[in-house]
């Protein structure tokens, strides 16, 4: 079943993937979030994960430099500098994670975190009071090896922000100023490692238009709907996503 999958013809590949660019360019340019996920759990179904992650992480690169110029001045850059000590200590870790974990297993653990992070999101979890230092250096760390593995750190970070008492507003505008640092690193440690080739770079600039159309028409929808609800219709697509990537990695 797999080895049909990726035999698709180029063609079929490349609109499948740039139809899911253009659905998770909505939903990142709408919450700040939810790009990688969606766009690894798909890619994965026709690509290789090895040759999804570097490609997801040139066009996160992408997206957070369309919309970071927007929400600069409503960073939390405190917690935000914690998180990318963190960050920096995990990537290398799950980038090596990446290249010698084989395809069958790193698929069905992508699937397995996503889904627990999910669940997560959609239970309401809520901090009290904001973490301290050591929390938010711990969380940085789970967000990087994750992010260097498999391009998901976000999860760690979503519900660090979203579940604190910050504002929609600063936690959507952090999520987002994280994602660009998070993003570079990894992109430069996958090109040392040689993860990076010429197919990437192809792969990259054909989905480039299908990110600027979601990524706008999302960041509009955000100033028109109501967050929360928004917000729980991006947790059920992962879910559905993420159970369909899973059951196909058993069978």
């Amino acid at each position: 079943m797999t080895e049909t999958i990726l035999m698709l013809p180029v063609v079929w590949k490349l609109a499948y993937a740039a139809t899911a660019v253009v659905i998770a360019g909505f939903i990142r340019g709408y919450s700040g979030f939810g790009f990688s996920m969606i766009t690894v759990v798909s890619l994965s179904m026709v690509f290789k994960p090895v040759e999804v992650v570097p490609v997801v992480l040139l066009l996160e690169i992408g997206a957070s430099s369309m919309l970071l110029p927007q929400v600069w001045r409503k960073v939390d850059w405190r917690s935000l500098g914690w998180l990318c000590i963190g960050m920096a200590v995990g990537t290398p870790v799950g980038v090596a994670v990446l290249v010698n974990v084989p395809v069958q297993p790193m698929r069905a653990a992508i699937a397995f975190i996503v889904i627990i992070l999910v669940l997560l999101l959609l239970s309401g979890f809520s901090l009290k009071k904001k973490p301290g230092t050591p929390a938010t250096l711990a969380t940085g760390l789970a967000s990087g090896t994750l992010n260097g593995a498999a391009t998901i750190g976000g999860p760690p970070v979503i519900l660090f922000f979203f579940s604190s008492q910050a504002g929609v507003d600063i936690s959507r505008a952090s999520v987002i100023a994280y994602f660009f640092a998070t993003d570079i690193l990894a992109s430069i440690i996958c090109l040392v490692r040689g993860l990076v080739l010429q197919q990437t770079l192809v792969l990259t600039a054909a989905l480039l238009i299908p990110l600027v159309i979601g990524i706008q028409a999302g960041n509009r929808s955000f100033f028109r709907t109501e967050p929360e609800t928004f917000k729980k219709r991006v947790m059920v697509l992962l879910m559905i996503l993420s159970l369909v990537s899973l059951v196909r990695s058993f069978l």
